[in-house]
């Protein structure tokens, strides 16, 4: 393609999100940013960035979770840009708690944003990736789906759910020139990892058992996402990458 690859990001205002929107700006990427509503001053600023960058960006409020509000965001993503080439869900939530004491309510929310809000961005992307005969997609699932933590059921539950979505999802749009992947972030030094990282000792114990003896940046998951974004990764799909410093070996 000559004209210069577009991505959409979701959950694009700070952390992995913001990392990733930037990441691929510098690979040549013209970016739509989303977040919801209340995010838009830091939205803008990561905008403000793609833009001194040389490259476009725009920005797009949604709920993830919320149909109508995917489906307008799409529609308005597709009119600015033309086209999405590749969509990273990075958008995601984690209330902790354990089972026992678990509001419906914070299952509820971890589970639409971070597993059906995926589903409901890629159906409304799809039609357009269909048409054009390609598409990437790449969903930030994480290695709780595969291992998970206390406190953190519906957390581990929603990723797990994503890394199986996106199985399927591989084999059914696949003849169609779309790739599906995951990248599962370890313990990364996010606002949302803070949940996990805020005790200086249990900060010790996680930079102990990764083979690389640290936490992760959100940084370090950008290439991994770029690569799965291009078509370096073009003859892969279906997978899911950890990207953790070694803490899972599988």
């Amino acid at each position: 393609m000559s004209e210069p690859r577009t991505a959409l990001v979701t959950g694009a205002s700070r952390g992995i999100g913001a990392a990733i929107a930037l990441g691929l700006a510098r690979r040549g990427y013209d970016v739509a940013l989303n977040d919801i509503a209340r995010q838009e001053e830091a939205l803008n600023d990561v905008a403000d960035e793609i833009r001194a960058l040389g490259r476009r960006a725009e920005t797009f409020h949604a709920d993830v979770s919320v149909k109508a509000e995917v489906d307008s965001m799409v529609a308005q993503a597709l009119s600015a840009f033309g086209r999405i080439d590749a969509v990273v869900n990075n958008a995601g939530i984690l209330i902790a708690g354990e089972v026992d004491g678990l509001p419906e309510a914070h299952w509820d929310a971890v589970m639409d944003v971070n597993a059906k809000g995926a589903f409901m961005v890629i159906q409304a992307l799809l039609p357009s990736m269909k048409a054009r005969g390609y598409g990437r997609i790449v969903n930030i699932a994480s290695i709780g789906g595969k291992h998970g933590a206390p406190a953190q059921a519906h957390y581990s539950a929603s990723k797990a759910a994503v890394m199986g979505f996106s199985r399927v999802l591989a084999q059914e749009v696949g003849s169609l020139g779309i790739t599906v992947n995951c990248v599962c972030p370890g313990i990364i030094l996010t606002d949302m990892g803070r949940v996990n990282l805020d005790d200086p000792h249990v900060r010790a114990a996680w930079s102990a058992k990764t083979a690389l003896a640290r936490i992760g940046d959100p940084e370090d998951v950008v290439g991994p996402v770029a690569f799965f974004a291009s078509d370096d990764s073009a003859f892969v799909t279906g997978q899911t990458l950890n990207v953790d410093g070694g803490i899972v070996f599988s």
